[in-house]
């Protein structure tokens, strides 16, 4: 039977990540987190629950993410962000899987609680994220701040476990668009650097774009207002990047 590390990043989480060490309690076999030194009380919750503390600047939520694999006891590592938990479906589905662990990782379905709302549409749900893996066989991937793990094979021997990520993301629409500026400005930072460009029409037609996508294609509208909310911020966050890569671009000539 294989021995679970849970591997967890935190930068000023004692809002939130007390919900996520409660919820890995007689799941894993050991639990890791990688600190950004924060401000707050994050270090003080973090050692009730016998947790592994590990502390270095931040420099990316993927080299962040990656880094912090590498503290782990053991090779099989269960991924959470600090503002996420698991249900109880799911800590079922991963108890049942130390009994044989087949496969070189598995998806599970993330469902978003919006402002006191769960989310079930705007393409926000079922949100499929592969968190958990024998951590020789893959790696985090992608452009920051939008990280993913990827298996050096593929999906070719993925398995998907039932059961929800509980993801409390925002607990105001204040929170949302704090988190937007913060995002675009990774983001454009990202793009930038890998030379990716922003026409005037991206500028125009991509948050149109998105809106239709998220409200009407993905039913955003049955979420109410939340959905509305959901779709416009995301919107304007997809607007805002090609902005902000747009003024990078005029700085750089």
């Amino acid at each position: 039977m294989p021995q679970i590390s849970a591997v967890i990043i935190a930068f000023n989480e004692e809002k939130n990540i007390e919900r996520c060490l409660r919820s890995l309690q007689g799941v894993v076999d050991e639990i890791v987190v990688l600190d950004s030194f924060s401000k707050d009380k994050t270090e003080e919750i973090c050692k009730r629950y016998n947790v592994s503390f590990y502390q270095h600047a931040f420099d990316g939520h993927i080299q962040q993410k990656n880094r912090a694999i590498t503290y782990a006891k053991f090779p099989h590592v269960l991924s959470l962000d600090s503002d996420e938990a698991l249900d109880e479906t799911l800590k079922k589905s991963i108890l049942e899987i130390k009994n044989d662990f087949s496969k070189d990782g598995y998806y599970m379905n993330r469902l978003t609680n919006y402002c006191g709302h769960w989310i079930k549409h705007c393409g926000w749900y079922p949100d499929k994220k592969m968190r958990l893996w024998d951590s020789r066989k893959g790696q985090w991937t992608g452009i920051n701040p939008h990280d993913k793990y990827e298996l050096f094979e593929g999906d070719k021997n993925a398995g998907y476990l039932k059961g929800d990520i509980l993801h409390y993301s925002y607990y105001s629409v204040d929170d949302h668009y704090k988190q937007v500026e913060y995002f675009t400005n990774i983001a454009s930072k990202a793009y930038f650097e890998n030379g990716k460009k922003a026409p005037m029409f991206k500028l125009v037609v991509n948050p149109i774009a998105k809106f239709v996508d998220h409200y009407f294609l993905k039913l955003g509208f049955l979420d109410g207002k939340s959905g509305y909310l959901v779709s416009k911020i995301s919107a304007y966050a997809t607007y805002l990047k090609y902005k902000k890569l747009r003024a990078l671009y005029a700085h750089g000539k």
